[in-house]
């Protein structure tokens, strides 16, 4: 059984140091000029803490709190301890935090092995393969450099941001308008 994602949900998937979160600062800012309300979910392989000693949420939180939710009138952070004896968290899981509803647009970072529409991004200099034969659901591969898809799908030149971002708006039919917001896949 697959999981249920928003319609308006695309995913930018590789290897590690390929080039995932530089190219989302590139895309971001574009995206956002299209006046898009836009959320990133983001999936880290490694424990993290956005918070620092000192403050009182951090303080709270190491004292043994589960969860600990900062909110001023400017930003809303929630920080939520998870057991170690889990499996790696589903994009779902993610998703379920925010409200979908509220974004234009939702870009995934990682979540390789999940079922969603994915870019993948591929750098043949690093010597790793390319995921979309295997994966379905990847529907364009982003590349530095001329490469053979195994099926017939869009690729995108990595380094020209504005092409990639022509094709996360027609991919995912995000609009400013939140027309997009109206169905799931």
């Amino acid at each position: 059984m697959s999981a249920r994602y928003p319609s308006h949900l695309i995913g930018i998937c590789a290897f590690s140091g390929t080039g995932k979160t530089t190219l989302l600062k590139k895309l971001v800012p574009l995206l956002k000029a299209e006046g898009l309300r836009l959320a990133v979910v983001k999936h880290a392989h490694h424990s993290f803490d956005i918070d620092y000693p000192g403050k009182d949420s951090y303080e709270v939180r190491r004292a043994g709190a589960d969860c600990a939710v900062v909110v001023s009138r400017d930003r809303l952070a929630l920080v939520e301890e998870i057991s170690e004896d889990r499996p790696e968290p589903r994009l779902a899981e993610a998703l379920a935090a925010i409200d979908t509803s509220r974004f234009d647009l939702i870009l995934a970072e990682g979540f390789k092995h999940e079922d969603h529409p994915k870019i993948e991004l591929h750098r043949p200099s690093l010597g790793r393969p390319l995921l979309h034969p295997t994966d379905p659901t990847i529907v364009a591969v982003a590349t530095d450099a001329p490469v053979e898809l195994a099926r017939s799908i869009p690729r995108l030149d990595l380094n020209d941001v504005e092409a990639i971002r022509d094709f996360v708006l027609s991919q995912s039919g995000a609009t400013s308008s939140g027309a997009a917001r109206m169905g799931v896949r």
